[in-house]
This record gives C-alpha cells, structure tokens and sequence, in this order.
C-alpha cells in the first residue's frame, strides 16, 4: 500500500507542474494561441510546434527565448520528483510604494506565479537536488525581500539535507519597490551561501538571459560551477549604462555569455538542449558523500 500511496502522490506533483507548464507556455482551453510565433531577434516566424521542439530557441537564427521557472524545472528534473517549496510566500508592499500592490496583483494573474522565484526538490538523473528558478516574466525576475528569501530557505534546506544546490539565475536586479529591503537580500543570500560552502555543499550557478543587477552582485556570481546558456547577458550595469558613464565604445558582445566565458567568468557554456545531461554529469562527479532521497 506505501508504494500505491507513493505513486499517487507523485502523479499529483507532476500533474500540477504540468499544469503550470502548460499556462507558462500559453496552451489555454479558453485562449487559442497562434499557430506561429516570430523571433524577436530575426523575425522570422515558426510554428509553435517547431520552437517546441527546439526548446524555444529560435529554430532559424538561434536565439535563446526566455522561458518559465516550471517549464525549466521540467526540463531538468526526473518526471516524478518534483516537489516545491515554499509555494505560498509572497511579496509585501513594506514601503508602501505607489501602485506596486496592483503590480503584484497583475503579475500573479499574468504568469501563475507568487513570486518571481520557483524553488523546489528534485532529482536529476536520479541525484536529489534543491533547484531554484528565477522566472523573468515576473516583474523581470527582480529581487524582493520573498525572492531573498526563498532562495535563502533553499540553500537552508540543501545544508540541512545535505543535497547539491543549482540556481537558475534571470533577472533585472534588485526590486525598486523594495528600496533598502531589496538590497538587503544581496548580503542575505550571499551569507547563505557561504554557510553552504563551509557545510561542503556543492552550488552550481547557471546564468541565463538576462542575469544582471544584484542578482549578479550576490548569490549568481557565487557558484562553484558556472554555467551559462548562449547569448545570455550577465554584468551588473548593463552595457548602455557603462557606455555613457565612460564615454567609451565597448568591445563586441560585451557581458554577453561569450565573453564572460573568454575572460574566466563562466566555465562552460551549455545549450538547453544539453543542460540536464550536463548538470548530471557534474552531479555524479561531486556526489560522493551525498545523501541520497
């Protein structure tokens, strides 16, 4: 009976990350989507068939589109081991900013999400992970107090379960709305992670478009493996910013994933095509010692 049990219990979790996987990437009984979708950096079009298959990049030129926290979490984790956590906590309004209540409210409708971070446990390859997804279609994956503070209840669940922790980073920074509290979770996260290095756990980053702001300056730049997908960029200012403020030209491709590989910044990067085999191959490479779920 315990396995019966068991196997219900998985099948809800993967119908209900198939759900949110299916109102990320817009299949709606009530909304019809349109047959083809253009790529905002050739524009061409394809059929939504086709950039599915390709795991929406771009099936003519290559560009990477961004994509949901759940739909990353079901390309990497084993069907079946998806559980989150942490689902229900949300962003306050801790300054009473200006219309950001309303924000909040029209994001949520907008992507399914709570926050603009989805944590969960998982395996990969049938190796327990805690996975973090930063999802930019949330106020472009901008970092409130909740976020910090999700992702820093993850990287406490890793240390107490001794289990690998991998962060996908996307994101515009630190949440204005927020003010100081925004920025606080800079040093937060940043802590946390250094209690995980010091506990031996492993922490892979990986870096996808755009990864930029406080995001960069804390916990993303912190992995001791760096990934990141093509094209994607990655720097704290973006580069407008740093050409008015030194009145000078920069080099082709600045910041984007290409160059951080060049300069020692990333260590590899990965297609998303062959990110889950990959982060696997890295696992069991550094899974000695690990406990196994």
């Amino acid at each position: 009976m315990e396995n019966i049990f068991t196997a219900l219990r998985t099948d809800r979790r993967e119908r209900e990350l198939a759900r949110k996987v299916q109102q990320e990437t817009g299949k709606s009984l009530v909304w019809k989507e349109p047959a083809f979708l253009e790529c905002p950096k050739c524009n061409r079009r394809a059929t939504r068939a086709h950039w599915a298959e390709s795991l929406y990049v771009c099936p003519n030129c290559g560009h990477y589109l961004p994509i949901g926290g759940y739909y990353r979490l079901s390309l990497v984790l084993d069907h079946g081991s998806f559980r989150e956590l942490n689902e229900k906590l949300e962003a306050g309004d801790p300054l009473n900013f200006p219309g950001y209540k309303e924000k909040l409210a029209a994001s949520r409708r907008k992507t399914g999400l709570n926050e603009a971070v989805v944590t969960a446990t998982g395996k990969i390859d049938e190796i327990p992970v805690v996975v973090a997804v930063l999802d930019s279609r949330f106020f472009m994956g901008s970092m409130s107090a909740a976020v910090g503070e999700k992702i820093t209840l993850a990287v406490e669940y890793a240390i107490s379960k001794k289990l690998p922790l991998i962060i996908f980073s996307a994101s515009g920074g630190a949440r204005m709305q927020e003010g100081i509290y925004s920025l606080m979770q800079m040093a937060k996260t940043s802590a946390a992670i250094a209690r995980l290095n010091a506990a031996g756990g492993l922490y892979i980053s990986v870096l996808t478009h755009p990864t930029t702001g406080g995001v960069t300056a804390s916990f993303a730049s912190l992995g001791d493996i760096m990934l990141a997908e093509p094209g994607a960029l990655i720097g704290f200012a973006g580069p407008r910013v740093i050409e008015q403020t030194i009145g000078e030209k920069l080099p082709a491709g600045f910041q984007r994933s290409e160059f951080q590989e060049a300069h020692g910044f990333v260590d590899k990067i990965v297609p998303r095509s062959e990110l889950k085999s990959t982060l696997a191959q890295l696992l069991r490479l550094h899974q000695k010692g690990a406990t196994r779920a």
